[in-house]
């Protein structure tokens, strides 16, 4: 069992950053649609997180970072904070302490740093690269939904280990999936991250400034996804990682009519780029 010192840091941080205003949970509620299992669609009811309000996010609310937000430092790298806008308690960012674009490569220093979290606290990762791929923040942070012991880290699991398995049929977008095969050391990451971005011709750290198209990660103890994208939105739904671990959240704005009829598939299908 890990120890998960940083979840029960972060619910501590989390009171007081709430009690002055640092926090700010967002309200949903689950919506039964019918035909929409196994992803789970939640609806906003509280006012949008600044990101998606017409006057826009702050430039870069990580330089400097909230201080209530902060659970822990990282050596001089990186900082863990809290998500300023969770659905769930304990959501967790990992992010650069100097400036690193969310839109640049993940780098080694990245990945140490997400393996000394998730060497204590598991759950789900995930990383979305840029605005196209569902980023609010040009900032470099990878974020973290933890779990419990045998807990599902996201409802998409199951389908994604039968994948692995040869129990499911591929998707019919461009992504990679590989099995995990260090997910507490993660000595893995690096590699999984390099030949996966290769494949699906993001390019090559090296010899690429950046990547060269937009992508979103996510990952667990068992699995590494990464999927190639080619919009941000559909039929008023924003979709980043989450979408693609089965999590949609829809506003005001979303025609849940179409996701009536097109279903929950299609609109993955509508955002990531065509297979390949």
């Amino acid at each position: 069992m890990r120890a998960e010192r940083f979840w029960r840091a972060a619910l501590a941080v989390s009171d007081a950053a709430r009690a002055c205003g640092a926090l700010v949970p967002l309200a949903t509620e689950v919506l039964p649609l019918p035909g929409i299992a196994p992803f789970v669609l939640r609806r906003l009811t509280s006012r949008p997180p600044r990101h998606l309000r017409p006057e826009g996010p702050k430039p870069n609310p990580f330089l400097p970072w909230d201080a209530p937000l902060q659970v822990e430092l990282l050596g001089s790298g990186h900082v863990v904070l809290l998500n300023k806008y969770p659905v769930q308690p304990g959501h967790l960012l990992v992010i650069s302490q100097d400036w690193r674009p969310q839109s640049g490569w993940i780098e080694s220093s990245d990945w140490l740093a997400v393996a000394t979290v998730a060497a204590d606290t598991g759950g789900l990762w995930f990383f979305n690269s840029g605005a196209t791929a569902g980023a609010s923040q040009p900032h470099r942070h990878l974020q973290l939904l933890p779990r419990q012991g045998d807990e599902a880290s996201c409802p998409l699991a199951e389908r994604l280990e039968a994948q692995l398995e040869g129990g499911e049929a591929p998707w019919g977008w461009a992504y990679r999936l590989s099995r995990r095969s260090d997910p507490r050391g993660g000595t893995d990451l690096p590699e999984l991250y390099a030949s996966q971005c290769r494949e699906l011709g993001l390019g090559q750290n090296g010899e690429d400034p950046a990547p060269r198209h937009a992508y979103n990660l996510l990952f667990d103890d068992h699995w590494f996804l990464t999927v190639r994208r080619v919009r941000e939105h559909c039929a008023g739904f924003s979709i980043n990682a989450l979408g693609f671990a089965g999590y949609l959240l829809c506003t005001k704005d979303s025609d849940l009519d179409w996701l009536s009829r097109q279903g929950a598939w299609s609109l993955l299908e509508s955002v990531a780029a065509p297979r390949c």
